[in-house]
């Protein structure tokens, strides 16, 4: 199995058809025909089941579709970074964030970025903490902008200051008037959960020996966000987390306990090599 049998391979599932794969891949029918029953009978599985019309994967073709993805991705990251080795500030940087970071890192410090240096190129990839974790250590991406906490060890870092988590609200859930809302006045309030923060979330709660009603809990701070704007519950998220949403209904309190904060942090594997594009976003987002 080889590169050029996985990009046939990639091309078939994506036009559903030889006929169609062939053309895009500008080669004869039969050659493609061939090499997909070559990697068949390499790999001992059916990979596609042919119809009058058009072919559809198999299970074992569905896997090997999302790992050649994985592989192409991989060689073509390899590439990239060979090529900004020799050629400095030009490329593609690979970057990994997390929904609720996207009021911090965005716009201000890829505006900034790409203004200092116009000629690198993006790839953002959005996930959970953990998605993010899993990319970067298969070399998806070169730096992950994740939030705090989680597991430090295999990873350098730079995080930014602190930040308080908030309740958002809408309508009367909350009285308004205070800066600050304190754990016991959420006791019996239906509150919505990125899931994310659940143990930071239940240990502060058990910390003063309070029982929270939880209503919901989601993996996405925008589904979070908007769940509160419709008046459905309480989010708890942090305080960056807010803007990912134009609402003008949404208000927040920040709420008053020291182990309910968090930070963003770009991470990097420990031990590999950073592309020069790399090295000068994180001067940037430590600026």
């Amino acid at each position: 199995m080889d590169i050029r049998q996985l990009k046939y391979f990639l091309t078939i599932a994506e036009e559903e058809q030889i006929t169609g794969a062939a053309k895009k891949l500008h080669i004869a029918q039969p050659p493609l025909s061939h090499q997909l029953k070559l990697l068949e009978n390499e790999l001992g599985v059916q990979l596609v089941e042919r119809g009058s019309r058009k072919i559809q994967l198999t299970e074992a073709g569905h896997i090997l579709r999302n790992r050649a993805e994985q592989i192409l991705e991989l060689t073509d990251t390899a590439i990239k970074e060979l090529k900004d080795f020799n050629e400095g500030i030009q490329g593609t940087l690979a970057i990994g964030t997390v929904s609720s970071s996207g009021a911090t890192l965005f716009p201000e410090r890829i505006s900034k970025f790409h203004e200092t240096y116009p000629q690198i190129n993006f790839q953002i990839w959005e996930g959970n903490t953990y998605r993010i974790l899993e990319i970067l250590n298969s070399g998806l991406i070169e730096i992950g902008i994740v939030r705090t906490p989680f597991n430090m060890e295999a990873f350098e870092s730079i995080e930014l200051p602190k930040e308080p988590m908030v309740a958002a609200f809408s309508g009367d859930l909350l009285v308004a008037q205070d800066e600050y809302v304190l754990l016991d006045e959420l006791i019996n309030k239906p509150l919505i959960i990125y899931r994310r923060f659940e143990k930071l979330i239940a240990d502060a709660f058990d910390e003063e020996s309070l029982n929270p009603t939880v209503l919901c809990k989601t993996d996405d701070a925008r589904s979070t966000l908007l769940w509160a704007d419709a008046g459905i519950g309480i989010a708890l998220v942090p305080e960056s987390a807010i803007r990912l949403i134009g609402s003008t209904k949404l208000r927040y309190k920040k709420i008053k306990n020291p182990h309910l904060e968090t930070k963003i942090a770009a991470i990097w594997m420990k031990n590999r090599h950073l592309s020069t594009a790399a090295k000068h976003f994180l001067e940037i987002f430590n600026s």
